[in-house]
């Protein structure tokens, strides 16, 4: 085999290997999300609380890709399930400004806890330079997918020229 060929099979099974793995994922997630009596939007709300702590209702729709109207409900039902606390922000009392109850934290993690145990053991077997590998690809694929969501959101549905 040619190395320009066998360059583009390893291409292809990493292509193959994504989006398996993403598929997995939100396989993975909607399980704890039912299994935790939520939605996917509630957990990956959550869990952006639980990375940033507070942001304004609209950050929450931003980063969950859903409409203000389904946010509010969002939220509200989560609000009342304990989990967040909705405030008014005191700068600008038309902004609600939601923030993750940390008792509620270790509830969240709890279903991730033998999975995020194997993922730091698999880790631990890689060089420094492959982990900043890993780090660098998903910090480009992550530019990537909020560049796609901006396009998408905008309308524009032309294919990007290559």
């Amino acid at each position: 085999m040619s190395q320009e060929s066998v360059r583009a099979s390893a291409i292809a099974d990493l292509m193959r290997a994504g989006r398996e793995t993403s598929r997995l994922s939100m396989m993975f997630r909607y399980a704890i999300a039912e299994r935790l009596g939520l939605t996917v939007s509630d957990l990956e709300c959550l869990d952006y609380l639980a990375d940033v702590g507070s942001a304004t209702a609209g950050q929450v729709a931003e980063r969950t890709n859903l409409t203000t109207g389904a946010v509010t409900s969002m939220l509200r039902r989560l609000q009342q399930a304990g989990y967040v606390t909705a405030e008014r922000d005191p700068a600008d009392r038309r902004r609600v400004i939601v923030t993750l109850r940390p008792e509620r934290l270790a509830e969240l993690a709890r279903p991730y806890e033998r999975f995020a145990e194997q993922t730091k053991r698999l880790i631990e077997g890689y060089r420094v330079e492959e982990v900043m590998l890993l780090v660098r690809h998903f910090a480009h694929m992550q530019a990537m997918y909020l560049a796609e969501l901006d396009r998408l959101r905008s309308g524009d549905t032309a294919p990007r020229p290559t």
